[in-house]
């Protein structure tokens, strides 16, 4: 029969276990990140070590999903903006090319730089600045995120940008580097709106964004597009910012911030009367459904790196360094 516990002997057993839990929450794993109260602890996201394994797992894991064009092989290792483009790209291209990837070269990242910021809460997540065998001489910049220890490391952003405008970061005396909050005040945009004001620029233009290819230069291809013989184009933009979609920002030297976001846009094509949609390309038709009669509405997932300045500094426009969208899914009426 087992022995019945006074209330006295039960505290002291509680407390007991409650020290040797906190212990075991303050412990250090072999690569020195705490264990589980890292929702509180101001610590670096992982090590600069642990940050290359994860570079090469992703390489790896990318490089066998686009072979064979199975989303499978890489759907660990992606989420956010990366995730739904990716996704949606290997789906087109099993669809069209069941035994694989014509054309696949694998993709081989060199030079790499790790900014690991450090901070309190998750996710945790760091930046890997690279140099690709594609994409001309762009840098390719991957923003890895997890939500827990527990969690492998994916990828939420993939964008390219021009090798001088990587901008500098702030770092500490151990060269870790600083996250800037979402609801940040001290940036030109906080971080959080920059997604709902990229896609208010697009629809009524103004001043938030300096001029460039992914601002004024796309806003002029859209009116060019809007309006052609026989066949009519109308566009929507929303932000899109919840989840894995959050935005994430790193301080630069300074005082600005590098940002991460997602948008989410709509491209409706319809043709008048006794025309027809131009036939779309292989890949649109793979994510088609229904019949393309009079329109194809086309859904995208954009994300964007764009370089917020410090509040109250000379320039107060946001310059977009980069955008990376994908054809995400299609229907025809």
């Amino acid at each position: 029969m087992s022995r019945v516990r006074g209330p006295r002997r039960l505290r002291r057993l509680e407390r007991k276990a409650l020290i040797a839990a906190s212990v075991t929450a303050l412990s250090l794993t072999a690569s020195g990140c705490v264990v589980v109260h890292g929702e509180r602890e101001v610590l670096p996201a992982t090590t600069r070590a642990e940050a290359a394994k994860a570079l090469q797992q992703f390489t790896a894991a990318y490089n066998k999903a686009d072979k064979a064009y199975d989303s499978s092989l890489d759907a660990d290792y992606v989420t956010g903006a990366l995730g739904a483009i990716d996704a949606a790209r290997l789906k087109a291209g099993h669809t069209n090319h069941p035994g694989g990837n014509p054309a696949h070269t694998p993709l081989k990242l060199s030079d790499a730089k790790f900014t690991i910021p450090k901070k309190a809460g998750w996710p945790r997540w760091f930046l890997a600045d690279a140099r690709g065998n594609k994409g001309g001489d762009a840098r390719w910049l991957l923003v890895f995120t997890r939500n827990s220890l527990a969690e492998r490391w994916q990828v939420a952003y993939l964008t390219l940008v021009a090798p001088g405008d990587v901008p500098e970061f702030r770092k500490d005396k151990d060269g870790w580097a600083e996250a800037v909050p979402a609801n940040s005040t001290d940036a030109a945009v906080p971080p959080r709106d920059l997604s709902q004001e990229y896609a208010t620029y697009l629809k009524n233009g103004g001043s938030t964004f300096a001029a460039g290819a992914h601002t004024t230069g796309w806003r002029k291809l859209r009116a060019k597009d809007a309006s052609k013989p026989g066949l009519a184009t109308q566009y929507i933009d929303e932000p899109l910012t919840n989840g894995d979609y959050a935005p994430l920002a790193l301080r630069t030297a300074d005082g600005g911030a590098l940002v991460f976001f997602t948008t989410h846009h709509y491209e409706k094509q319809t043709a008048a009367q006794g025309t027809s949609v131009p036939t779309p390309n292989k890949d649109v038709q793979a994510l088609t459904t229904g019949e393309i009669k009079q329109s194809l509405t086309m859904e995208f997932v954009s994300n964007e790196v764009a370089l917020d300045p410090r509040k109250g500094s000379g320039g107060q426009r946001v310059s977009m360094l980069g955008r990376i969208q994908g054809l995400t899914a299609a229907r025809g009426e």
